[in-house]
C-alpha cells in the first residue's frame, strides 16, 4: 500500500489498520525482547550455544521479515509497528528488571 493509497482511506479505516500495526509491533517486540533475554541467560550460563545460537537467529529473522512486511504497506505502517516494537521494549524491561541478577 503506498503513502497515496493509504491516505486515501477512510478515517476509521486508516486508524484500524494503525492501530493493527502498533498491535502487531507490541506482540512482535514482546517476543524478541524476551526471547533476547532468554539469549543471554544461555550465554551467562554458559550451557546450550547452540540453542543461543538457533535463538538469536529466530530473532532477527522474524523482527527483519515482519518490519519488511510492514514497509511493503507503506511508510506510516512502518512507523507504526517500529513504535509498537520500541514500546515493547519498554514493557519488557519493566518486567525483567528485578529478575536480572
Amino acid at each position: 500500500m503506498s503513502i497515496a493509497a493509504f491516505q486515501a482511506l477512510a478515517e476509521p479505516a486508516m486508524a484500524a489498520s494503525l492501530a493493527l500495526h502498533l498491535t502487531i509491533g507490541v506482540a512482535l517486540g514482546i517476543a524478541y525482547f524476551s526471547a533476547l533475554w532468554w539469549n543471554a541467560r544461555l550465554f551467562a550460563t554458559g550451557l546450550r550455544a547452540g540453542t543461543a545460537i538457533v535463538l538469536i537467529t529466530g530473532r532477527l529473522v522474524l523482527l527483519s521479515g515482519l518490519l519488511a512486511l510492514a514497509a511493503l504497506q507503506g511508510a506510516v505502517p512502518l512507523l507504526a509497528t517500529a513504535f509498537g516494537v520500541l514500546l515493547a521494549r519498554s514493557l519488557v524491561l519493566r518486567r525483567y528488571r528485578g529478575s536480572m541478577s
